[in-house]
């Protein structure tokens, strides 16, 4: 697909926490190409560097997407209204590989949930796993609710059961045929462990700042583990952010 830069009006928007925005953005062809786990790219105003945000959702012509204020950036960007454009370069990225009729565990930490929501939505039997710090970080419950059996988690027990998404991730896995993942390092360390130890194939979704976002600025860089047993390094927004498990070194 060529990258161009469209501008996208934004025609929903919500507040989903303190800190959590979830936008609708309006372009039919950018929708009927996103596939699930990619990214799309945006420019922020007064700002050179644009800023990733995941796929959370497509629906019709609208692309859904959930993201964190967390900078001046994302700040910025949270302060654009229904009505406004946003200067978008999509769909971007490598992302899961989808088996609809493979039982699949998805799982979902903190921001890393929003992506989990369309990959869930293309398996017929899946089970959702999302963490979370404590109820009040909680999002898109109800959405995955929806579409499959879903497991809520938080680390202090105020919401859902208490503990960690590997916790309940050592209750489903027998079952399961195939893993994918989004989260803080940590937790996807954990997963990626678990999955290798009872034989589940599993794909990870990874988190870096990026510049282009199409592999020319080289700045997204991370190391992998070759077929041929060296290790090397590819980029997170050409050849991910999805990497299969055992491709990563953490």
């Amino acid at each position: 697909m060529k990258y161009d830069a469209r501008p996208c009006p934004v025609v929903k928007k919500f507040q989903l926490t303190d800190t959590i925005y979830d936008f609708r953005i309006l372009n039919k062809d950018f929708a009927a190409a996103a596939k699930p786990g990619q990214f799309v790219h945006i420019l922020v105003p007064g700002k050179t560097l644009r800023r990733p945000i995941s796929i959370c959702d497509v629906n019709g012509a609208e692309l859904r997407l959930v993201f964190e204020v967390r900078g001046e950036g994302t700040d910025i960007l949270s302060q654009i209204e229904v009505g406004g454009e946003l200067d978008i370069i999509a769909p971007l990225g490598h992302g899961f590989t989808i088996y609809p009729e493979k039982r699949t565990v998805f799982i979902g930490g903190g921001i890393g949930v929003p992506p989990m929501l369309y990959a869930a939505k293309h398996c017929k039997n899946s089970v959702t796993i999302t963490g979370f710090r404590d109820k009040s970080a909680v999002i898109l419950e109800d959405d995955f609710k929806k579409i499959s059996e879903h497991i809520l988690m938080t680390d202090n027990g105020s919401a859902g059961s208490k503990g960690f998404v590997t916790e309940a991730l050592k209750e489903v896995i027998g079952n399961a045929e195939y893993v994918c993942a989004c989260g803080s390092t940590a937790m996807l360390r954990g997963v990626a462990e678990m999955a290798k130890q009872v034989g589940v194939p599993c794909e990870i979704s990874l988190e870096e700042r990026m510049a282009c976002g199409v592999g020319a600025c080289l700045g997204c860089a991370v190391l992998v583990n070759r077929e041929d047993g060296t290790q090397g390094y590819k980029h997170v927004c050409k050849n991910g952010p999805v990497f299969k498990a055992e491709e990563v070194v953490f």
